[in-house]
């Protein structure tokens, strides 16, 4: 069981304050994917060979941009709940929880360079499998300090959910290897494409 610990747990005014706890994982998330060279990874995406229900592209920035906003909402909210109550339980899990959502957030932010940049299938299905686990456990003791903070990480549990059914199908579909989707172009060494294999 996760307890409180405060070097590994974001420091409290980025709870305490609404809009510093809503624009921090939206700002952080926006600033990763743009780090990513987003043309590059939406080549990438389309070019793996993925399990049935892929979404089109242009779905996960507005996904992200919502899940992010409502992550920092429930962080803010359980924080100012727990924090003010004389329940110690309550106090506890409030902290505990601060713990918790300081490490998916890590686990989250490192998945997209894992996946697209690195080309680390094995490890970023690792990684999202661990952040489906501790965001559903967050949940639980979120929710026990505020019914709202719970509710409002619930879309997010359901979209790791299936992210972590496109990550792990893509990764088995494609060997656990995405090293043959980018090919030379025109036999220039730093100039390359990838292959969409349905256009081939």
């Amino acid at each position: 069981m996760t307890t409180h610990i405060p070097s590994l747990t974001l420091p409290a005014i980025l709870f305490q304050q609404p809009a510093a706890a809503i624009l921090l994982p939206v700002a952080v998330g926006t600033a990763i994917g743009f780090g990513t060279r987003p043309k590059q990874t939406q080549q990438t995406y389309l070019a793996l060979r993925q399990p049935p229900l892929r979404p089109p592209p242009w779905i996960f920035g507005p996904m992200w941009t919502l899940l992010y906003g409502l992550m920092g909402y429930a962080a803010h909210r359980a924080w100012t709940t727990g924090t003010s109550s004389l329940n110690p339980q309550t106090m506890a899990l409030t902290k505990q929880g601060a713990t918790l959502y300081t490490i998916s957030l890590a686990l989250n932010f490192i998945w997209m360079p894992l996946f697209f940049r690195l080309q680390r299938p094995i490890e970023a299905t690792v990684d999202i499998v661990a952040l489906t686990g501790i965001t559903g456990y967050l949940i639980y003791v979120w929710g026990q300090v505020d019914e709202v903070a719970g509710w409002c990480l619930a879309p997010y549990l359901g979209w790791l959910s299936f992210a972590t059914y496109l990550s792990a199908g893509a990764g088995y579909l494609n060997q656990w290897d995405f090293s043959d989707k980018e090919r030379l172009l025109d036999g220039k060494p730093g100039s390359t494409k990838y292959v969409d294999e349905k256009r081939e």
